[in-house]
């Protein structure tokens, strides 16, 4: 089955740095997007970065611009989300989510990995 598994949560102080990783099996990211969401308590799960299997395209949050970065390893079926100048609104639970890429930025996938847990706080 299409299984994804989240790493590189962690607690990190504000202005700092973490990079998170999405390992894929089941499938091949050759042909299918893949991206980040993110939610905090309280609040409602919200897209912070995906990019195409085709052309490569990527979007960005308007919050996140400027900061992270995603990137993909195809051949490691791996997806990459470098986060940087980190600040406390950031703090979320980080969800891996994959699909074709007209259902991943329209919000719905269909198929998420179970989160990793970011905590951004001196």
């Amino acid at each position: 089955q299409v299984q994804l598994v989240e790493s590189g949560g962690g607690l990190v102080q504000p202005g700092g740095s973490l990079r998170l990783s999405c390992a894929a099996s089941g499938f091949t990211l050759d042909y299918y997007a893949i991206g980040w969401f993110r939610q905090a308590p309280g609040k409602e799960r919200e897209g912070v970065s995906c990019i195409s299997s085709s052309d490569g395209s990527t979007y960005y949050a308007d919050s996140v611009k400027g900061r992270f970065t995603i990137s993909r390893d195809n051949a490691k079926n791996t997806v990459y989300l470098q986060m940087n100048s980190l600040k406390p609104e950031d703090t979320a639970v980080y969800y891996c989510a994959t699909d074709y890429f007209e259902s991943l930025v329209a919000g719905a996938p269909n198929y998420w990995g179970k989160g990793t847990l970011v905590t951004v706080s001196s």
